[in-house]
Parts: C-alpha cells; structure tokens; sequence
C-alpha cells in the first residue's frame, strides 16, 4: 500500500483563527504537546523582533539580493531562531530579520504586518482552513527541494489547482504505547495468542492476545493489560478527543467530506470495541475510572504494573521521569490503535501537525527565493538540522535528516519509522474539527457514566449524534 494520509489533515477554525498546538488542553488534552511545545495563549506584543546584521560573505540565495523577514509565533523559541538567522547571515550574507508575535496574537500580528511595506516573507499558516484565510499571500512550493524531502507528501497543504502552499516542518503521532519487554515474556508462555508483535495487526489479533494477557496476569507480573483508562473530568481526552479521531476519521473518509454538522457516528460500534477492551482488562475497575488521572495510567505504564497504554510520543517524558520508572528505552514501542474496521491491517499511527510554513506571494521575488534558501538551509544543514532536533525538539517530516540527526527518545523514533513504512497508512487527525470542548467535555461525561454501568451505549452515542448536530449548527446560524 503506497503510504500516504488518506485525505487532507483538517482543521477546526477557532474564534480568532489563531494558531494552537497540541499542549493546549482545550483541542487536545492535559499533557499533549507537539514536539516544539506549540499553544498560543494570553496576549501582548510582538517580542524577540531583531535583525541580524548583513555582514560580508558568501551568499547561497540564488537571487542574489533578497532578504528574509520571518514573522515566528512561539516566544519560548524565539533565542533559537534569533541565533539561526544571525549564523546564518555570518555564513550568507543574508539579512535575516525574526520577530516573534506574542503569546496569542500571531493572526492578528500577522495582520497588521503584512499589510507593511517591509512585510513578513516567511510566516505559518494553521493547515488547510489557514490557507483559505491566506491564500492570496501564499506562494506555490511545489518546486522547492523543501517540498521534495517531504517524507510524506500529503502532509502538505495543497490548492485546488494542485500547488503547494503549506509545508510541514514538525509532526507527531499516537497510538498504543507498549512494554515489548512484557510482550516478549508473554510470547513466551505455553499456549500464548501469539508468537510476536508482527501477529498483530487488527482488533480480531489484539483482542485475543489481551485478553489472554489479561487472564495471566499473575504470570506476567502486571495489575492489567492496560494502564488506567483515566476518566476523572480533565484527564479524559484520550478517549473523547484522540480515540474519538478514529471513528470520525473513518466516516469522513467513507463519505468524503472533510467536515459535517450533522456526524452519523456511523464507526461508533469499533469505537465501543477498543474502549470496552481498554475497560476490561486494565489495572483499574471500570467503576473507579472517574477518580483516575492521566499521571496515574503513565505511572502505571512506566513501572511495569500494564504492558500497554494509549498516548502519543510527547508522553516519553511522563514515562522516563517517573521515579522508580523499570521500562528499559528499548523496549517502549508504538502499536496503532486497531478498533475492527475492515483492511486496518494496513493502518498506521494517527498522525498529524498544525505548523506549516508560507512564503509571502506578495513579497520580491527575491525575498522570496531568499526565504525559501533560509528554511531549506535550516533543514538540510549541519548546523540548522542540530538546532532542530536538539534545541527546538522537533520530528522533522524530512529525508534530510540521518539517523543519527533525528529525535532520541524512543516514541519519536516509532513515529518516524511508522511514516516511513511504505505498508501503513497514518490516519489523519480529524479531531480539530470537533464543534468545541463543551462537546468533548459531554462525551467524556457519558464515557464515565458507561464505564460505571449508568448509562448503555446507546447512550453515548446519542450523546455525541446530538451534541455535535447541536453546536455544528447553532455555530452556522450565528
């Protein structure tokens, strides 16, 4: 199977249409981040705004002449790219200039900026809603060699005439994160499911192999298959936001579309598998999940009382810092989240970003052939690749980068082996286009309420047909 996202990465437009990362609680959940660290909140001007002096040099920027200015939205990193664009200039003779918006004001800095003169060359765009608010300012990068290392082409955003006018330049994934170490003592066992990981690869095989897991625990020397499915309000977004990707994913792809006010939960059934089998056979009763935290699962996970649990490759942290922590690195492993949907064999982790890079349509054609040399030096040279992986933390989506140039924790190398792997196809994070967080907030509630017996299934899927059709539509009368 030709490895690709099945469709384009879809964004929810929030209020401001202001750029927001994974950390903030209110798109994804307590203790998700992208690997940069991304959220825009609060307000203020523009900070770290300076311009590295145009010393004496070389120049590899193909017009000659052009400048860079790149408007940056992450204050935390503005030190990094403050010194990138001064090594450059030394290296170049470039001028480049980098100013940072404030902590929620990137739409409206971008805004006001490039309608200046002297106007942002490089800037973000949010994905494919981004664009449309964008678009008369992004220029087409289907010729860049930025576009060319892409490992996964349809990361990028793309326009109805085929261009390409967002790239990607950091992603993440999630999925089930393993122990290999107690799966390897499980393999071993007379009569086990299974002889190894490669045997599964669909809910049917999964199903089999926890549950019989679960049956020996003893033996295994774990509480349960699984960490504590953490339902305690505010820890529950694991399920009400990235496990309910999967089932919106699916019915999106089947109808092809990329948004509705009216979701027909049509893939609730494979929902209701894995979560039934996350329920019955972790370390917790399903009836005393309302008091559990995400800490608590990770802790569970990274003392080796479960040999799985759902989370993304931000979660490495939460699994290495635990004190007394006995998973050996080498043994933490991605599994992807297998629910029973026919072909899943072929599935990939749940993969996605919200930053892409724009070059200002508007700008000379100069600054623009100027800027797209900076970033492609940025992620093709020694000293831009390093900064990249060890001081801005990314999983860069390029081929640009050696083994030895990529992340080193354990999670980000399984994301990157996952969008290599030619035979899976990542699935694509829909969830952004969930109608709020009051939404999630009810399905979580209803989540509990059926872990504790209180409510069927039926339920929870009324639950979310009605909630969602309520706020989608309410949203369009405005």
């Amino acid at each position: 199977m030709k490895k690709k996202i099945i469709g384009l990465i879809l964004w929810s437009s929030l209020a401001a249409g202001i750029l927001a990362g994974c950390g903030n609680k209110d798109n994804v959940g307590e203790g998700s981040s992208f690997a940069d660290g991304s959220s825009m909140s609060g307000s203020g001007a523009a900070v770290g705004s300076s311009a590295a002096d145009n010393t004496a040099g070389g120049n590899n920027n193909p017009s000659g002449n052009g400048k860079v200015y790149y408007l940056s939205f992450k204050p935390e990193v503005d030190p990094i790219w403050q010194n990138l664009a001064a090594q450059y200039t030394q290296e170049t003779g470039v001028e480049v200039k980098v100013v940072t918006a404030a902590n929620g004001t990137y739409e409206q800095t971008l805004m006001s900026e490039i309608a200046n003169t002297d106007a942002p060359t490089l800037f973000q765009i949010n994905g494919p809603i981004g664009y449309l608010n964008w678009q008369e300012y992004c220029a087409d990068l289907s010729g860049t060699n930025l576009y060319s290392w892409l490992l996964d082409k349809s990361l990028a955003v793309t326009g109805e005439n085929g261009g390409v006018y967002g790239i990607p330049y950091v992603v993440e994934g999630y999925g089930i994160i393993y122990n290999n170490a107690i799966m390897e003592k499980y393999f071993a066992l007379e009569g086990a499911q299974a002889v190894s990981m490669d045997e599964i690869n669909n809910f049917a095989s999964l199903k089999a192999v926890v549950e019989d897991m679960q049956a020996r625990k003893d033996e295994l020397g774990i509480q349960g298959v699984f960490a504590s499915t953490s339902l305690n309000p505010g820890d529950d977004w694991r399920w009400q936001t990235h496990l309910a990707n999967l089932p919106v994913y699916y019915e999106f792809q089947e109808k092809g579309i990329s948004d509705t006010n009216n979701l027909e939960f049509t893939y609730s059934d494979y929902y209701k598998n894995i979560f039934d089998l996350y329920l019955n056979n972790s370390c917790t009763a399903p009836g005393l999940l309302g008091s559990r935290s995400v800490d608590d699962s990770m802790a569970e996970f990274a003392l080796g009382q479960a040999a799985m649990v759902q989370n993304g490759n931000w979660a490495w942290s939460q699994i290495s810092d635990v004190p007394g922590n006995t998973v050996q690195e080498s043994d933490v492993k991605f599994l992807p989240i297998y629910t029973g949907v026919p072909g899943e064999e072929g599935q990939g982790l749940c993969t996605g970003t919200e930053n892409f890079f724009a070059i200002n349509s508007q700008a000379s054609a100069e600054d623009q052939a100027a800027s797209i040399a900076f970033i492609e030096w940025v992620f093709s040279s020694e000293t831009g690749k390093n900064a990249v992986t060890n001081e801005l933390g990314f999983i860069a989506p390029f081929n640009t980068f050696a083994e030895d140039e990529k992340p080193a924790d354990p999670l980000a190398k399984e994301v990157i082996r996952y969008m290599e792997d030619p035979a899976k196809t990542s699935v694509a994070w829909i969830f952004t286009t969930f109608p709020s967080q009051r939404f999630k907030d009810d399905f979580g509630a209803a989540l509990l309420e059926y872990a504790a017996g209180s409510r069927s299934w039926d339920d929870v899927k009324n639950t979310v047909i009605e909630r969602w059709a309520a706020e989608k539509n309410a949203v369009e009368a405005q």
